[in-house]
Formats: structure tokens, C-alpha cells, sequence
């Protein structure tokens, strides 16, 4: 429990204020509850389906979201788990229960993190001549291989400014916006993707980045990706060519800190022969 909500509780049982004592811990239990039920429904569950798959009761399920049981640390660990909440999320949880974090959260830029970025910055560079970049959870750009030139040439200024965001950089019009020629649906499928990252992460930043590149574009539909859609495609103008891609995103899924969690390398691969030779012949 969080030592300044285990000091007062403490202090109100030494003082036999039994009723103010059980109050706090009725906050706590039902504010656990109420982000747990919220988490389920974002991820289109039943009571019955999300008990099932945690191996818990139904029962057990209702009782902690209406606060009536007050769950272990393990407990909120384990149905997290089942949410898949993310770990930023997760230690959220951990305090509404009145249990301290278990997931650290380092500065990418700090010493700590000197194997990390390494291991980042070798993905990135295996990767070239082709594009490939790795962005945090709000799409701030972390590192890049020199291939992003394709992307980054051009584009205003002051987008560059630190911190670099991708997304907002994808769709501003002084991004490179104005250079991909099948734009529409890049944008679609960008919003899509955003928008799944709101509903997941309930992000007040995202949100407001979400509201924020819509106002960049018209009016076309946010349509849902298809079934056998695997990757964007994106094709940019460079170079005096049309430059054709495919791309792929991957995540660190064994990571226990919550800025490794967040980290996502997206990698840009050549759509067509006449893309690849561009990019072998700039090496």
C-alpha cells in the first residue's frame, strides 16, 4: 500500500475512526473497480468472458468492479494482465488500489537506458538502406536511420523542433503530407491507429493529437482496415521519383519498464523493384 494512504489510514485506526478508516478503503477499492470495468469494456468484454479468461468467478469480477471486494496487488496485476492494460496503465491500477508501482518508468535519455537505445539504434541500422524509425507512446520520435531522409527532407522547420512528432509530422501540410500521393488513405488508416490508441490508453495528449490532425485534413472517412490488410502502403514523392512502401510496426513484448513498453519501431520496406534500387543505389 502507498505509504502516505497506509499513514492515514493508520493514524484514523489508531484514533478509532472506524467509520472514516473503512470510507478510504471504500474509495480506493471502488476507484480500482471502475477503471478495471472501464478497461473491459474498452476491450469488448462480458463479465462472464473476462472471468473466464482470468480463471477468477464471475462473481469475483462484479464484486471488484463495484468495489463490494477489495483485490490483493496480485490480483489487479492478474487481471491486468488479462486486459492487456499497458504497463503505464497498469501501475495506475496498482494506486487506485492503494499498492504502490512495480513498473519503473527510466528517461530514454538516461544513463540506464544506454543498453536500450543500443539495441534500438542496431535494429535501425540493420535496417538501412531502407527507412526505419522508433517513436514513444505519444509518436515522438526517438531515434531514426539516416534512410528517413526520404520522409524528413523538406518539411517545415519547425516541425523538427524537439520533440519530433511523427504523426503530427505525416499529416501537417508543412510535413510530408504533400508529398505522399495515395495520402487519403495513409491519413485513414493513420487516424484509425490513433484513434485506437485514445480508446486504449484514455491519453489526454492523444486525444488532444487525435483532434488536432483531424483538423489538418477534409472530411473523408475513417475507414477500418481490412482483414487481410497486414501494413500501409505509402508512396512518396523524392528525389524527382515516386518512391512505393510498405511498413511494419514492432514492439518490445517482454519489456517490465514503462518507456521500453511504449517504444515502437516502425520499418519501411520497398513496395516495388524500382523502390529498392533507388534506395541500394544511395548507399
Amino acid at each position: 500500500m502507498l505509504a502516505s494512504t497506509q499513514r492515514q489510514v493508520d493514524y484514523l485506526a489508531c484514533n478509532g475512526c472506524t467509520r472514516e478508516r473503512v470510507t478510504t478503503l471504500a474509495i480506493m477499492t471502488r476507484a480500482v473497480g471502475e477503471l478495471l470495468r472501464q478497461w473491459r469494456r474498452a476491450r469488448g468484454l462480458s463479465q462472464l468472458e473476462f472471468a473466464n479468461r482470468a480463471g477468477v468467478s464471475t462473481r469475483h469480477v462484479s464484486f471488484v468492479e463495484t468495489g463490494r471486494t477489495a483485490p490483493s496487488r496480485d490480483m489487479v496485476l492478474r487481471l491486468a494482465e488479462h486486459l492487456s492494460v499497458p504497463l503505464r496503465e497498469r501501475n495506475r491500477l496498482l494506486i487506485a488500489a492503494g499498492y504502490a508501482p512495480v513498473y519503473l518508468e527510466r528517461s530514454w535519455d538516461g544513463p540506464e537506458m544506454t543498453a536500450a537505445r543500443h539495441a534500438v539504434r542496431q535494429i535501425l541500422d540493420g535496417h538501412h538502406p531502407y527507412p526505419a524509425l522508433a517513436v514513444d507512446g505519444r509518436w515522438n520520435l526517438v531515434l531514426a536511420n539516416s534512410a528517413m531522409t526520404v520522409f524528413l527532407d523538406g518539411v517545415d522547420a519547425s516541425l523538427l523542433e524537439p520533440p519530433v512528432n511523427m504523426m503530427r509530422l505525416s499529416m501537417h501540410p508543412g510535413g510530408f503530407a504533400s508529398r505522399v500521393t495515395n495520402m487519403p488513405e495513409v491519413r485513414a488508416r493513420l487516424l484509425f491507429r490513433l484513434a485506437g490508441q485514445v480508446r486504449q490508453s484514455g491519453d489526454p495528449f492523444l486525444t488532444s493529437l487525435h483532434r488536432e490532425v483531424i483538423s489538418y485534413g477534409t472530411s473523408e472517412a475513417v475507414v477500418r482496415p481490412g482483414a487481410d490488410d497486414i501494413a500501409m502502403p505509402i508512396r512518396i514523392r523524392h528525389g524527382g521519383q515516386e518512391l512505393s512502401f510498405i511498413n511494419m510496426i514492432a514492439r518490445f513484448g517482454t519489456a517490465f519498464d514503462v518507456t521500453l513498453d511504449e517504444i515502437a519501431v516502425e520499418s519501411y520496406f520497398p513496395a516495388d523493384s524500382s523502390t529498392a534500387d533507388a534506395l541500394n543505389q544511395k548507399q
